[in-house]
């Protein structure tokens, strides 16, 4: 089940500035990018410029995706920042940059990454829950990279740490597409070639 459509398409990534030890996080962080461009959407972003976080936000700014990055100013140098592309605001702070950008976004797409990352999901999941916001929050399970995580949420669930209802904030989808759809963002149409005269 899609999430309802919202008029408002700011989608916050949220992903590690590293690439990984597998080209398929890069090569799906590049598929979501421009799949945000392509289905008319926005992107809000850590304002890295390496990593998944740099080709997320690559793909959606070539696709014609507004970009806007957050980055703290300790992280500007470390997170290649120079690199970024779109509007970037530079905060001082981790909370401010959290703040900022759960505040510029309308839905969350959690893509592979590393304490940050997790961070920010459980962040925005909790926010979620104890009601200051009502954003989707996708994880993109790529290579099943958030499997153990996936059945631990399912194992709280299971011991009423938390409701099923409260379980059903984070869906998951396996590919880019998938994720997008979930957040009920249009498919593009189709593009028809003209038969030759």
């Amino acid at each position: 089940m899609a999430f309802p459509t919202s008029s408002s398409r700011r989608i916050g990534v949220l992903c590690g500035s590293r690439g990984g030890n597998s080209s398929h996080y890069v090569e799906m962080a590049t598929a979501l990018g421009e799949g945000l461009g392509l289905r008319g959407a926005d992107l809000v972003y850590g304002a890295g410029g390496a990593g998944v976080m740099g080709a997320v936000s690559q793909a959606a700014h070539r696709s014609g995706a507004k970009v806007t990055g957050v980055i703290p100013h300790a992280l500007h140098e470390r997170e290649r920042a120079v690199e970024a592309c779109g509007e970037i605001f530079v905060v001082p702070s981790m909370h401010e940059r959290k703040a900022l950008m759960y505040r510029l976004s309308d839905a969350f797409l959690v893509l592979p990454g590393g304490f940050g990352t997790l961070d920010e999901l459980m962040e925005v999941a909790t926010w979620n829950q104890l009601g200051y916001h009502r954003k989707p929050v996708v994880l993109v399970n790529v290579r099943e990279f958030f499997q153990p995580l996936i059945s631990m949420l399912d194992r709280m669930c299971e011991e009423g740490f938390f409701t099923p209802r409260e379980r059903s904030i984070v869906k998951v989808a396996d590919a880019p597409d998938a994720a997008l759809d979930l957040l009920g963002l249009p498919r593009p149409a189709p593009v028809t070639q003209m038969a030759p005269a």
